[in-house]
């Protein structure tokens, strides 16, 4: 009698150690993809209204435009491109929420993904009546643009690498030259229309390089009221030192340190509120034929096929981008991306003061870098979109919130239980 109640009992505890064995291994494997799918979903939603333009538009009449590509990329990754216990998600599996309702979501916008499968197999865990499992799990990711940070409570600036060598002075194109960004708070001008500014809206201009930055005698400063979208050189030797590996491959070859700056990646943090100083010294070569072939080189646009915008011609926010023919991403032409290397960052200094060897970077502009083909713009001029704009200020403080990548707002995971 007693072998048999113990051999009875000894199935009961065997299933059972089967059951918490195996199904919770799978229970906890799928749990753990479940988050993967919903941290990927997240990142990816808060990625495109980054680089939709949203957080840089003062009226917030882009959020429900940005609000729906965003679900639906994020829906997208998450139902695509994981799965979740053997199989991928369905899109009702998928719930994407905004905390739109909040004062601070028009520049700091939340993005919270969950992901649930309510029918996940078990195995020994069925002599116990569990035919099914449930596994859920939650992200929230953020856009962090902190031209809004008065605002929030907050004076946290960005720091971001890729920045291209590049300084503007803080005057708006669109808006008579007034300032881009208000000084102090880093806010932007609630009179600007910098937002989706290109050479082919009606009264655009193109990028171009300041004229007293001249090849022989570099930049002659200093400049007591530099014209807006005019740029000048940043230092090689001190803030923009330029990249030593990871370069594109062009033709024609790339032959200087300012042309490896501008197509690859200078590794070098920029931080808004930073000093920075402007080349004055001599440049060895054509720096405007210089720039419009390394602009031509990163962009992929040699034969004039390099990434787009979405139409309509000026661009509309929320922006799209067009992989386009010459795009190095196998299968990427001729579909939509998020990211794309026609987009880059350049820093805004404060030119209340004029510009001077050294100044003072309190923000940002985004730009798209729009295919100019073989052709030397003229004057060295950059045919660009402005896709973003990310103001510090002077007041910036505190710990500076790292960007990924070339972007000025920031995107990251703030919540991943």
């Amino acid at each position: 009698m007693v072998i048999m109640l113990v051999a009875v009992f000894m199935l009961f505890v065997v299933g059972a150690m089967a059951a918490l064995a195996i199904d919770l291994v799978t229970l906890y494997t799928a749990r753990s993809e479940a988050q993967l799918a919903a941290d990927g979903a997240a990142l990816a939603g808060a990625r495109v209204l980054a680089n939709s333009g949203m957080t840089s538009d003062t009226t917030g009449g882009l959020i429900p435009a940005a609000e729906a590509f965003a679900t639906t990329i994020a829906t997208q990754v998450a139902t695509r491109q994981n799965e979740v216990g053997g199989r991928t998600l369905n899109p009702p599996e998928v719930t994407v929420s905004f905390n739109d309702s909040d004062a601070s979501f028009p520049t700091n916008p939340h993005v919270t993904v969950q992901t649930r499968r309510v029918d996940l197999p078990t195995f020994f865990a069925r002599i116990w009546g569990n035919s099914a499992l449930t596994v859920a799990a939650t992200a929230t990711a953020e856009a962090y643009n902190p031209s809004g940070a008065r605002i929030l409570g907050g004076t946290n600036p960005v720091q971001l690498t890729c920045v291209k060598p590049w300084l503007l002075p803080n005057k708006d194109p669109s808006n008579s030259d007034n300032p881009i960004f208000d000084t102090t708070t880093g806010a932007i001008n609630p009179a600007s229309s910098l937002l989706g500014w290109s050479f082919t809206s009606p009264s655009g201009k193109p990028l171009s390089r300041n004229p007293i930055c001249t090849d022989a005698g570099g930049c002659i400063l200093p400049q007591v009221a530099p014209p807006s979208w005019n740029y000048f050189p940043g230092d090689d030797a001190t803030n923009f030192p330029h990249p030593t590996n990871s370069l594109p491959s062009c033709a024609p070859a790339l032959t200087s340190n300012y042309q490896e700056s501008v197509a690859g990646c200078i590794q070098t943090a920029i931080s808004c509120n930073q000093l920075a100083n402007i080349d004055t010294n001599p440049y060895g070569g054509n720096r405007n034929l210089d720039t419009a072939n390394a602009v031509n080189c990163l962009t992929h646009a040699t034969n004039n096929l390099g990434d787009t915008v979405a139409v309509p011609v000026p661009p509309v926010a929320p922006f799209q981008f067009i992989a386009g023919t010459d795009n190095p991403v196998p299968g990427a032409a001729p579909n939509n991306v998020m990211v794309s290397d026609s987009l880059v960052t350049v820093p805004v200094f404060d030119s209340s003061g004029g510009a001077v060897p050294t100044v003072q970077i309190i923000g940002f502009v985004q730009l798209f870098l729009n295919p100019d083909g073989i052709a030397t713009p003229a004057g060295g001029s950059v045919n660009t979109t402005v896709v973003n704009m990310a103001g510090c200020g002077t007041g910036a403080a505190g710990t500076a919130i790292l960007g990924n990548g070339a972007s000025p707002v920031a995107v990251r995971l703030i919540s991943s239980p």
